[in-house]
C-alpha cells in the first residue's frame, strides 16, 4: 500500500510539474510574441518618421502636424450644435441657388421621367433635340469659354459626323467583327507615338479621356512596382499643380500621394523637393507639360535625370499640351524637352480630344515599352463566359469615337496642326504681352510664371482676383478661377482666337471698374482690397480658405447630385 501511495504521489508531482512547465512555455511564448509585435510596431513607425523627416524636413513635418491639428480642431468646431446647423442652412441655400441655375423650372418645361408609351416620331425627336440645344448657356460658339470646347471648325465636324455614323454600332472589343476600328485605333496610337519621339518597341493605348489615361499610367506603375520590387505600400510624387486625376488614382488604387510645391516665380515643380521624398515605396514621378492651372511646363529634363538615377518610372502629363507641344518649335515658338527623347520618360498621356480636335471621349496613353503597357491589362482566363481580356477599365467601347478621332487626325494633318499651333499659341502670347505691357493692366494684373503654350494665368496684387473673375462672368465669359494661390486663367482655343481682342477689351473695362470700387472704398476709409462679392469668391475665397474642407466637399457633392436631377 505504501509503495502504491508513493507511486501515485510521484505521478501527481510529475504531472503538476509538466503542467507548470507548459504554462511557463505558453507565458514565455506569449511574452515573446507581444514583444515582437511591439518591436515591429516601433520599427514601422520609426521608419515612417524617418522617411517623413527626410522628405519634408523638420520644419515641414511640424507644419504638416500643425495643419493636421488645425484641420481636426476646425472639424470639431463645425460639429458644434449651433455652428453645424448654421453651416448646413447656408449649404442648403447655396445648393438651392445652384439647382435653380442648372435645373430648368416653371411652366413650359417638359420633363420625361418614364418611357413614352409609344415611341416618338422622328419629327418629334428632332424638335425636342432642337429645344435642348437652344437652352440658355454660355456662348462657347462665340469663343466665350476658356478651354472646355476644343473646336476644330464646322468642316471638321462634318467629317467627324460621317465617320461616327459609319461606325455607329462598332465595338473594338470584337476586332474580328469590326476590323476597321481595330486598324484605326492602332494607327491613332502609332501616329501619336511618332509625334512624341517614341523609340522602337514603344506602345500605347487609346482611352476615353485624360483621366483614364492618367489612371492607367498610375495603375501600370503600381503593378510594376509590386511585381518587380514587392512594393505593397505604393507612393507617387506629383507637383502640387498636377491634375486632380492623380489624386483620383491615389484614391482608387490606394497609392499615397506626395504633393511637391511649385513656388513662384516659376510655378514649376521643385525637383530638389521631389528627390528628398523618394524612398523604397516610390512607384512613380510625375511632371506636367504643361500644367492646367498656370500653363507652366515642369523641368522634365531634371525629372528625367532623377528618374534614371533612382530607377523609378516618370510619367509626363501632356493631356493639355496634346497637339501643341510637339509642334511648338515648327510653329516658331520656344519650347523645352518633354517627351521620349528624354531617356527617363517612361509614359505620356496625350488628349486627342483637346488640340487634336477629335470629339470628346478620345485620349491616348503612351509607353516607352510594350512591357510597361502589359501592367495595365486585365485578363481573366477561367471565366465561365470564356477567356476575357481588356487593355483598360472599359470592356465595350464606342468604335464610332475611334473612327471620328482617326478622321480628325487624317483631315487636319501635320501642316494643319502647325497652323493651329501658330494661331492658338500666338493668341496666348498676345494676351500675355498685353497683361504685362498694357498700362491699363500691368500694375493690377501679374502673369504667373512664363507660359509657353496656350494657358495664361494671372493674379492681382491690388484687386481681388475673384471679383475680376465674377465680373468677366457677368459679361458672358466663362474663365477659370484658381486657388492656392488665388488666380484665374484663360486657356486659348480656336474660338477664343477669333474674339481675343474683345476679351482683352472687356478685361480692361472690368479692371478699371474694380479699381474705381477700390478708390471709393479708400475714400470711405474702408481700406484696400475689400471683401469679394461673387460666386467665385464664395467658393474659392471663403470656403476654399477653411482649414477643414468638408464644407467644400459637401457643396461639391451636392452639385454632383444636382446634375442628375431630371
Amino acid at each position: 500500500m505504501a509503495n502504491s501511495r508513493t507511486t501515485v504521489t510521484l505521478r501527481n508531482a510529475l504531472s503538476a510539474s509538466k503542467s507548470r512547465s507548459t504554462s511557463n512555455y505558453l507565458a514565455i511564448g506569449t511574452d515573446l510574441l507581444r514583444n515582437l509585435l511591439f518591436l515591429l510596431f516601433i520599427l514601422r513607425w520609426t521608419r515612417r518618421t524617418v522617411l517623413q523627416l527626410r522628405g519634408r524636413g523638420l520644419l515641414g513635418t511640424f507644419f504638416d502636424a500643425y495643419k493636421f491639428l488645425r484641420r481636426i480642431s476646425y472639424s470639431v468646431f463645425l460639429r458644434l450644435p449651433g455652428v453645424h446647423s448654421r453651416v448646413q442652412s447656408q449649404l442648403s441655400e447655396a445648393l438651392a441657388k445652384l439647382e435653380n441655375k442648372l435645373v430648368p423650372q416653371g411652366p413650359g418645361i417638359s420633363r420625361y421621367l418614364t418611357l413614352p408609351k409609344e415611341g416618338w416620331t422622328e419629327k418629334q425627336v428632332r424638335a425636342e433635340l432642337e429645344q435642348l440645344e437652344g437652352m440658355e448657356h454660355t456662348r462657347w460658339e462665340d469663343g466665350r469659354v476658356s478651354g472646355g470646347v476644343y473646336h476644330g471648325g464646322n468642316d471638321l465636324i462634318k467629317v467627324q459626323s460621317e465617320a461616327f455614323e459609319r461606325f455607329m454600332v462598332a465595338n473594338p472589343i470584337h476586332p474580328d467583327v469590326f476590323p476597321g476600328v481595330r486598324k484605326m485605333e492602332a494607327e491613332i496610337v502609332a501616329m501619336v507615338l511618332a509625334l512624341f519621339n517614341a523609340p522602337p518597341g514603344a506602345a500605347g493605348v487609346a482611352t476615353s479621356g485624360g483621366t483614364e489615361s492618367i489612371l492607367m499610367a498610375c495603375l501600370s506603375a503600381r503593378q510594376k512596382a509590386y511585381a518587380e520590387r514587392g512594393v505593397t505600400e505604393p507612393e507617387m510624387i506629383i507637383p502640387a499643380t498636377a491634375h486632380a486625376a492623380f489624386h483620383k488614382a491615389g484614391s482608387y488604387f490606394k497609392i499615397k500621394v506626395h504633393q511637391v510645391p511649385c513656388p513662384s516665380p516659376t510655378y514649376a515643380v521643385s525637383t530638389k523637393a521631389v528627390s528628398r521624398l523618394i524612398n523604397s515605396n516610390t512607384i512613380l514621378l510625375v511632371g506636367s507639360a504643361p500644367n492646367f492651372p498656370h500653363g507652366i511646363i515642369d523641368d522634365i529634363t531634371a525629372l528625367s535625370r532623377l528618374a534614371l538615377r533612382r530607377r523609378i518610372p516618370l510619367h509626363v502629363d501632356c493631356c493639355l499640351g496634346s497637339f501643341l507641344m510637339p509642334f511648338l518649335s515648327r510653329a516658331g515658338f520656344p519650347t523645352q524637352p518633354f517627351d521620349f527623347a528624354l531617356k527617363g520618360v517612361t509614359s505620356i498621356s496625350c488628349d486627342t480630344h483637346k488640340y487634336g480636335f477629335a470629339p470628346k471621349g478620345n485620349s491616348t496613353l503612351l509607353y516607352r515599352t510594350i512591357a510597361l503597357r502589359t501592367y495595365q491589362y486585365f485578363i481573366s482566363p477561367e471565366w465561365s463566359g470564356g477567356v476575357y481580356g481588356s487593355v483598360g477599365i472599359a470592356g465595350s467601347r464606342p468604335g464610332a469615337l475611334i473612327a471620328s478621332c482617326w478622321a480628325s487626325l487624317m483631315s487636319v494633318g501635320e501642316n494643319g496642326y502647325i497652323d493651329s499651333c501658330h494661331s492658338i499659341v500666338g493668341a496666348a502670347k498676345k494676351l500675355e504681352a498685353t497683361i504685362r505691357e498694357n498700362p491699363a493692366l500691368r500694375d493690377d494684373l501679374k502673369v504667373m510664371g512664363k507660359p509657353l503654350v496656350s494657358v495664361v494665368a494671372f493674379d492681382s496684387p491690388t484687386l481681388n482676383i475673384y471679383d475680376i473673375a465674377d465680373s468677366m462672368s457677368a459679361r458672358g465669359w466663362h474663365l477659370n478661377a484658381l486657388q492656392n494661390p488665388p488666380g484665374m486663367h484663360v486657356a486659348v482655343t480656336i474660338p477664343i482666337v477669333k474674339v481675343l481682342d474683345q476679351l482683352i477689351e472687356d478685361l480692361v473695362t472690368v479692371v478699371e471698374d474694380e479699381k474705381e470700387r477700390e478708390r471709393v472704398r479708400i475714400v470711405e476709409g474702408k481700406g484696400k482690397k475689400g471683401q469679394a462679392r461673387g460666386d467665385s469668391a464664395a467658393l474659392y475665397g471663403v470656403a476654399g480658405s477653411l482649414p477643414d474642407k468638408s464644407v467644400v466637399e459637401q457643396l461639391t457633392g451636392g452639385f454632383l447630385d444636382i446634375l442628375y436631377k431630371a
